[in-house]
């Protein structure tokens, strides 16, 4: 029974892993690419790991420090990537809207 589960939700993981890879293709600017690439991609790897504790219960410990450091750093590293393409290239996105203009 966990079994399916199991294999369920790593299924929906790999969905959202495969949809945030799309997501990095097609969207057209920097922003929208990182949104696409941490967001889905966070909530997919949570979901593999979730699943990968459904199939073996005695290793939930290891795998949800794993699940805890990509929480942690996915986002972290996101705004770090948004920070230099911002300072190499100007404006993030093609509304030509410069919040961070006067923060350099």
């Amino acid at each position: 029974m966990l079994d399916g589960i199991g294999f369920f939700i790593i299924f929906l993981g790999a969905l959202l892993l495969i949809i945030s890879a799309i997501g990095l293709l097609r969207m057209p600017d920097t922003i929208t690419r990182m949104h696409a690439g941490t967001k889905a991609s966070t909530l997919g790897s949570l979901l593999v790991i979730l699943g990968a504790i459904f199939l073996d219960p005695s290793l939930w410990f290891k795998l949800s420090l794993l699940g805890l450091f990509i929480l942690l750093t996915n986002p972290l590293s996101s705004s770090i990537l948004a920070r230099s393409s911002y300072l190499k290239n100007g404006f993030l996105n093609k509304s030509g809207i410069d919040d961070l203009g006067e923060q350099k």
